[in-house]
């Protein structure tokens, strides 16, 4: 993966696995991606509080990975989930963090 277009991070596209609905974009760290292949939940860098963070850890709405697709140019990476919890993914309670339109 190359990290060095974001200063260390990658955009994480996250979609569910089942009904292919875009759930939410994180980013992470190769620290980040190692964690999420290794334990099977999705965990990203939070530029924020500058830390990694495992979606869920406090909510109970785990994103379990199914697979992970690499971009052509090996900058970003789209996780295919299975919702774990109540199925709400956006730190708002709703299900995903695309739910409003720009208009």
């Amino acid at each position: 993966m190359d990290y060095t277009k974001l200063n260390g991070l990658i955009p994480a596209v996250i979609q569910d696995a089942e009904s292919s609905e875009v759930l939410m974009v994180g980013f992470m760290n190769e620290q980040a991606l190692a964690r999420t292949r290794e334990s099977g939940f999705a965990t990203f860098f939070s530029r924020a509080r500058n830390t990694m963070w495992m979606k869920g850890e406090t909510s109970g709405n785990k994103l379990q990975v199914v697979d992970i697709l690499v971009d052509c140019d090996d900058d970003t990476v789209l996780l295919k989930v299975k919702r774990l919890g109540d199925g709400n993914v956006c730190h708002t309670g709703t299900r995903t963090c695309f739910s409003r339109s720009l208009s």
